[in-house]
């Protein structure tokens, strides 16, 4: 799949920075069309006799992060034509208890795809719970076998950030083919499986991952004409780093101190925003950008489950 054959009619969105006029990636925008997409899709199927695509997810504690975002999947669901059911429990569950009730949702055929939404409490050995989950009901795309089959290029259900990311490029026309793609941030959810997706064919990136441990990581940088920035830490890519032009994608959302805003915080990305969108071609914001491209990715992974695309 090369990119930039196959750009998609996009928000045109800008925006003042410095007295500057800015290119940005409308996530936000860009998801709410595919959702329509979906939704589309999924009244076609109905009409035509099929199931709706029914979506579970497991919420274990009351983390604030995690209640948003499970709620945010849900409205999703909603908006997209999907059934969706929530598992709510409370945080001293036992290990063995949860891996029960993901025993009972692979067992469920009207289930099509279900989540575990992490994290989980810190007596429940996460990798565990991954890996009891049916690989064929799998739509966060974190079980081994959907990991091992997106590295060698088998269709599979591919975890939702680092599809976003590349959906978003893909419907911007970024050219990709012998393009340098630096990575910032090797994470089992987006670093490692962003670098397989953009080295495949079709994509055609040449790939560099960096990490906190890189020692000529800024130099690295300065080459990249695309940054990806999952490196978990806010304001981290400045002006110096970015050559003129770079198409910067910045998956950080960190809760900064705000006094200016009335819940007192606001969201971060691993980019210094202000200084390096006038610098870029194209550039995510944050909040509004990779995020809502996430969910978006879920739902296409529950109604290709659904239609079983991938596995009988």
């Amino acid at each position: 799949m090369n990119t930039s054959s196959q750009k998609h009619s996009v928000p045109s969105l800008t925006e003042r920075t410095g007295g500057e006029s800015v290119s940005l990636i409308d996530g936000k925008a860009t998801a709410a069309t595919i959702k329509a997409e979906i939704k589309e899709e999924v009244e076609r199927i109905v009409a035509a006799g099929g199931k709706r695509p029914h979506l579970a997810a497991i919420l274990v504690g009351h983390d604030g992060g995690s209640e948003t975002y499970v709620n945010n999947k849900v409205r999703a669901c909603e908006e997209c034509g999907f059934r969706s059911t929530l598992l709510r429990f409370e945080d001293d569950l036992s290990e063995e208890a949860l891996l029960s009730e993901v025993a009972k949702l692979n067992a469920n055929a009207d289930i099509d795809g279900f989540i575990v939404q992490l994290p989980l409490p810190r007596h429940i050995d996460e990798q565990k719970v991954i890996e009891a989950i049916d690989y064929r009901k799998d739509v966060d795309g974190f079980h081994p076998i959907n990991v091992g089959r997106m590295a060698i290029g088998l269709p599979t259900f591919i975890s939702a950030t680092p599809k976003g990311i590349l959906e978003l490029l893909r419907r911007y026309g970024v050219e990709t083919s012998g393009k340098k793609c630096v990575i910032l941030g090797r994470s089992n959810i987006v670093g490692k499986p962003m670098s397989q997706l953009m080295m495949q064919k079709g994509v055609d990136a040449t790939v560099t991952v960096c990490h906190s441990r890189s020692k000529t990581l800024k130099d690295e940088c300065r080459a990249a004409d695309i940054i990806i920035a999952a490196i978990g830490q806010p304001a981290f890519v400045t002006a110096d780093m970015v050559k003129p032009g770079a198409v910067i994608i910045d998956v950080g959302t960190t809760r900064v101190k705000d006094d200016t805003r009335a819940r007192g915080w606001r969201l971060q990305g691993d980019v210094d925003f202000q200084a390096v969108a006038p610098i870029a071609s194209l550039i995510t914001p944050v909040p509004g950008g990779v995020g809502p491209m996430t969910i978006c990715m879920l739902m296409q992974n529950t109604l290709a489950a659904a239609r079983h695309e991938y596995y009988d």
